[in-house]
């Protein structure tokens, strides 16, 4: 059996090679044109990094449904499924569209929340100003569905991917909506948790594991359980992110450790705190997150660990992965295949 260690270790350098390949692209794909100041601030995070698990999971799943080895085949000219037709896929405009709509969420949680840092630069409004950052990510939003335009696909294909990316970004709006509304609530459910999980987080990952099937062709069986496989290790992701704030130590983070707990953010352990009687509000004395110890976090994990919320959140986690590896069974057995079933668990494995 493959060792965590050395599963992350297979899982970060294939995401490092297919993020190589899509930092490449993105100029081709958002070239800074007139007017230069709106571009270069649609760019800026996009050229500030990131994993891009997203384009990741987007290119794998091609490589696994069309049965070739992994980054043998040229991502901008990939075959459909149907043996017969002449025309190929360019899906590695397909994965740079979700990127770039990953980058327009990024933009607008930013000025939402007032955060000053993003990446490691400072976030787009403080980079620039406030206007130019909302309109970058509008531009963003809109670009994407031009770059998914030149994908290639036949217009039946494309009618039903735009309609899986607009949808997609209804949903996101929709979680992150429900996000806010949830900071002014007591009584939200783990079921209510998790609906605002997949909406706010999880949709683009099941964009992005689904949108190859649409294009290349796959049967409506496997389009759905892809964007099932999404959809679960999406919520998985987000729901380990809750886990590690409260356990790895603030300079493996970035942040400050318990920063969730502090500002009485909404997550699934909380959730099963106060539903088992915890006061998780009283948990910490202050919503100062610099004012916050270390030793006041330790206290408040003990109490959490107690009740049982972080085994919880870790066992929801363990079977949500489970339950999206068993999706992947539609797909040829393949060393693609393979290294999506390692991805979902390495979100849920990583450290910092």
């Amino acid at each position: 059996m493959t060792s965590p260690e050395a599963r992350e270790e297979a899982v970060l350098e294939a995401v490092r090679k297919r993020r190589e390949q899509v930092n490449e692209s993105i100029p081709d794909e958002l070239p800074i044109q007139r007017p230069e100041r709106l571009y270069e601030a649609s760019r800026y995070l996009l050229d500030a990094g990131g994993k891009r698990l997203r384009p990741a999971v987007l290119l794998t799943t091609a490589e696994a449904l069309v049965d070739v080895e992994p980054m043998s085949q040229d991502y901008r000219s990939f075959q459909p499924i149907a043996a017969d037709e002449a025309s190929t896929i360019d899906v590695m405009a397909a994965a740079i569209s979700v990127e770039v709509i990953q980058s327009f969420t990024l933009i607008h949680d930013d000025i939402m929340d007032d955060d000053d840092l993003r990446r490691g630069v400072p976030a787009v409004h403080r980079e620039y100003d406030l206007e130019t950052a909302i309109l970058a990510g509008d531009t963003l939003y809109s670009k994407a569905f031009e770059i998914l335009l030149e994908t290639g696909a036949d217009a039946d294909r494309l009618v039903e991917a735009f309609e899986v990316l607009a949808t997609t970004c209804t949903k996101i709006c929709e979680g992150q909506s429900l996000d806010v509304t949830f900071e002014e609530r007591e009584d939200v459910s783990p079921a209510e948790y998790l609906e605002m999980v997949e909406q706010k987080t999880a949709v683009l990952y099941a964009a992005s594991a689904c949108l190859p099937a649409v294009l290349l062709g796959a049967d409506v069986e496997t389009v759905d359980a892809l964007y099932g496989y999404g959809l679960d290790i999406g919520r998985a992701f987000q729901i380990q992110d809750d886990v590690l704030d409260l356990t790895v130590p603030s300079e493996k983070l970035g942040k400050q450790r318990g920063s969730d707990l502090v500002e009485n953010k909404q997550t699934l352990i909380t959730v099963h705190a106060r539903d088992h009687g915890l006061d998780v509000e009283d948990l910490v004395d202050t919503t100062d997150v610099d004012a916050v110890t270390e030793s006041e976090i330790d206290d408040a994990v003990a109490e959490l660990e107690t009740v049982g919320s972080i085994s919880y959140a870790n066992e929801t986690a363990r079977e949500l992965v489970s339950q999206g590896k068993d999706r992947l069974e539609v797909l040829p057995d393949n060393e693609a295949r393979g290294q999506l079933c390692d991805l979902a668990d390495y979100l849920i494995e990583r450290g910092y």
